[in-house]
């Protein structure tokens, strides 16, 4: 087979085939999809909007909320509108340098995500375990520090998957079976050697899931060490009320993204259509909920969200 390399010789697109097997059902999915899309885009620009406008919310706890919301924005924008369009009209063309940059930003926001959620972690336990200090410990500039040094981590590890996948020659099937350009996609579309792509890709997954579940178990593992030497009641269920809405938000993203991404790897008997599936439920449902769990959870927020609703 003839391989193209992505050089000016190569090619210059790659065609996005969507659900594979599903393709007269495509109007009909994206119909879910764009609900999806709207409510994840309604629900964290609300929570934006709602913390922006109350100087009451301008706390540590709330600019964490809106680096979570930003983070579900750009990760349901950087594969909708373009998979919307694929769906509804047809457009299955995407250039090689746009497949890179999409792929690229995919990455980051979710590593930039997993950063987020450890902070909220942090936040929680500072919150519960050393209440007293925790104006002194967690200020609104030392989060928006936190913020940009998880941005910056997100940034230099996922830079290395677009470089790497660069210097790859492409066979001359050039379809993507997917919505969207996803790493190992591109890396099995090749015709050369990918172990380097391959590995990496591996090793950022588990490194990034390991340290940061492993941080967001500790942290929790304290809490509830502190919670369990409470001998109230009363205030062992406060306690636990200030993390119900993380610990909801961390099990919907953990049970969306470990199980697409040990599928796509080692889960060969799955038919493709399912692994198409997954892969953007992963990226929909979590900027879907986090915005919803939130509002229903902090009693603060679904105060404020109601004046302002009430109001139109």
């Amino acid at each position: 087979m003839e391989a193209l390399n992505l050089t000016s010789s190569g090619p210059t697109t790659f065609i996005l085939n969507g659900i594979p097997g599903l393709e007269a059902a495509h109007i009909w999915i994206s119909i879910p999809f764009s609900v999806f899309y709207i409510i994840s885009l309604l629900g964290n620009f609300t929570v934006l909007f709602v913390v922006a406008k109350e100087q009451t919310l301008h706390k540590p706890m709330y600019l964490l909320l809106c680096m979570l919301a930003l983070t579900d924005i750009g990760t349901s924008t950087c594969i909708m509108p373009k998979a919307l369009c694929m769906l509804w009209f047809g457009s299955k063309y995407i250039t090689v340098d746009g497949c890179l940059t999409q792929m690229f930003f995919i990455y980051m926001i979710a590593i930039m995500h997993s950063a987020v959620l450890v902070t909220m972690g942090f936040d929680r336990y500072v919150a519960i375990c050393d209440p007293l200090r925790y104006a002194t410990i967690l200020t609104n500039a030392r989060i928006a520090k936190l913020g940009l040094v998880g941005l910056i981590r997100a940034v230099l590890l996922v830079l290395p998957l677009p470089l790497l996948l660069r210097r790859l020659p492409f066979c001359a099937n050039r379809v993507i079976p997917q919505t969207y350009c996803e790493h190992m996609a591109l890396v099995k579309m090749s015709c050369g050697d990918t172990i380097m792509n391959r590995m990496y890709g591996l090793v950022l997954t588990f490194v990034i899931m390991g340290s940061d579940l492993t941080l967001i178990g500790l942290f929790y593992g304290l809490i509830i060490r502190a919670v369990l030497r409470i001998s109230s009641k009363k205030a062992h269920q406060k306690a636990l009320n200030t993390c119900s809405a993380h610990i909801c938000v961390m099990v919907i993203t953990c049970a969306t993204s470990l199980f697409p991404a040990l599928t796509n790897r080692f889960g060969q008997g799955i038919a493709a259509h399912v692994h198409t599936l997954l892969a953007n439920l992963y990226l929909l449902v979590p900027p879907m909920l986090n915005p919803i769990i939130y509002g229903v959870k902090t009693k603060e927020l679904r105060d404020k969200v109601g004046k302002y609703t009430c109001r139109m």
